[in-house]
């Protein structure tokens, strides 16, 4: 395989990449994230989630995973098993459905791993059966699927369409602010929910700018 060929190619390195960025990036943002939480949900959000990849690269320190469903089943599960509430449930439901859906290999395709991504989001959607404009984290999936998927077609990058999908989660999670709560604990609010952005989608927004860094070649 050519060094061009491998750049654009979702390794186990690649993979590794990600969730050490991610749980570095949730060290500096984890206050933040809780802050949201504090808003409109348990004020736990932010800290939850750090404890989750925390324990998932003590996880892929302990045992490497040799395959990239491999991969996936093991930060799903750690997810599950650490990270508390609603958030643990769906984040971990994401990933383990992920890893049904993903080739039996070390590495993947830009197209597999767009395909095994939106195969998790729908795994989230049956799960907690949120929809478009509920101000949750499937508002920042959803934009960046879309764009993830019109990038790729485009003869986009792994980098470029992974950057693009980061960037449509982003402004999708931006988006939720205005919006009323329609789903979890902070549809108890109602209108009160308004004018706060919705901490799910940013923590996705996150983990999908971290996965475009690590596909860029950044390192934790």
């Amino acid at each position: 395989m050519t060094d061009a060929a491998t750049a654009d190619t979702v390794t186990l390195e690649v993979l590794d990449r990600w969730v050490r960025l991610s749980d570095a990036r949730l060290t500096t943002e984890a206050d933040r994230l809780t802050a949201l939480d504090s808003a409109i949900g348990d004020a736990d959000h932010g800290t939850n989630m750090l404890r989750g990849f925390t324990a998932i690269v003590a996880k892929l320190d302990a045992t490497p995973p040799q395959t990239v469903p491999e991969f996936f089943k093991a930060v799903g599960m750690t997810l599950v098993s650490k990270v508390g509430g609603a958030s643990g449930s769906l984040y971990g439901t994401l990933f383990l459905d992920m890893g049904k859906n993903a080739p039996a290999a070390a590495s993947m395709s830009p197209q597999e791993w767009a395909h095994a991504l939106s195969a998790g989001v729908a795994a989230v959607v049956a799960r907690g059966h949120a929809q478009p404009g509920d101000k949750t984290m499937i508002d920042a999936f959803g934009p960046a699927l879309e764009a993830l998927d019109t990038a790729l077609a485009g003869g986009a990058t792994l980098a470029d369409a992974a950057a693009a999908a980061a960037a449509a989660a982003e402004q999708g999670s931006a988006d939720t602010e205005p919006l009323v709560a329609r789903k979890g604990r902070a549809s108890y609010l109602g209108e009160r929910s308004v004018g706060h952005v919705d901490p799910g989608s940013a923590s996705t927004a996150l983990l999908l700018r971290a996965f475009a860094d690590a596909a860029a070649g950044e390192a934790a």
